[in-house]
């Protein structure tokens, strides 16, 4: 009997590891796993790379219209592709997370554009979703809602190594400060706000493993829904 396949909504504040912890998810279920703060990354660094004013809401929405954005697992989680071009460590700098927290998210056009592109992803179930309002705005009915916290702490830390691995520059002392201020801005945006939905089930990631965690998630889910070991996730259009 084939197992039911659901939409899963993962939504929580940045630099949550709620990435890491979603793709591992997808690939115990053989789900298809969607990083949509990716893709609002694509549209930023696409708009700086055509100079595109970010106080031209038009314009940046005209930006989300035309870029092609695709994503493929990769060893650091992720490989995002913006117009075929691999831009995974592009799309981490903290100016483009600036620009996108405080511009592109906050653009009518461009979330749009995206949001109808992820419920088309989503449309068949058998997804993992995640972002910052998956479970209010994207997908209001899944069928499992997470709200995925941590820490600013321990956020901060987990950020670092990963700028560190990357190679990308960094100032210690300001990276705290951005994950706060980021997080002021994700929940104080007009449009979509970081919050977790009133049917959303609380998940605190500080001092876990991804593997407790997803055993964490898994004991959430309907038992019918959950696959036999062993299941590949499906191949990404």
């Amino acid at each position: 009997m084939r197992a039911e396949r659901l939409v899963i909504a993962i939504d929580g504040p940045a630099g949550s590891g709620k990435s890491t912890v979603a793709k591992a998810l997808a690939r115990r279920l053989g789900y298809l796993y969607i990083d949509t703060g990716a893709m609002y990354r694509c549209v930023t660094l696409a708009a700086k790379r055509r100079s595109v004013d970010f106080g031209d809401a038009a314009a940046l929405a005209g930006v989300a219209r035309g870029i092609r954005i695709g994503l493929e697992p990769g060893d650091l989680g992720l490989k995002v592709f913006l117009d075929g071009e691999e831009v995974d460590n592009e799309i981490r700098t903290p100016e483009v997370s600036r620009l996108t927290s405080q511009a592109t998210a906050n653009s009518p056009g461009v979330r749009e554009a995206l949001v109808a592109r992820q419920r088309e992803l989503g449309a068949e179930g058998g997804v993992v979703m995640e972002g910052r309002d998956i479970g209010t705005v994207v997908f209001p009915k899944a069928d499992l809602k997470v709200y995925f916290d941590v820490t600013a702490a321990e956020r901060a830390h987990r950020r670092v190594l990963d700028y560190q691995l990357r190679g990308i520059p960094f100032v210690a002392e300001q990276v705290r400060a951005d994950i706060e201020r980021r997080d002021a801005e994700d929940r104080g945006r007009p449009i979509g706000p970081l919050r977790q939905a009133e049917d959303a089930r609380l998940v605190q990631g500080d001092g876990k493993t991804v593997e407790q965690i997803v055993e964490e998630l898994l004991d959430l889910m309907p038992r019918g829904a959950i696959p036999k070991r062993g299941s590949e996730p499906p191949e990404r259009p």
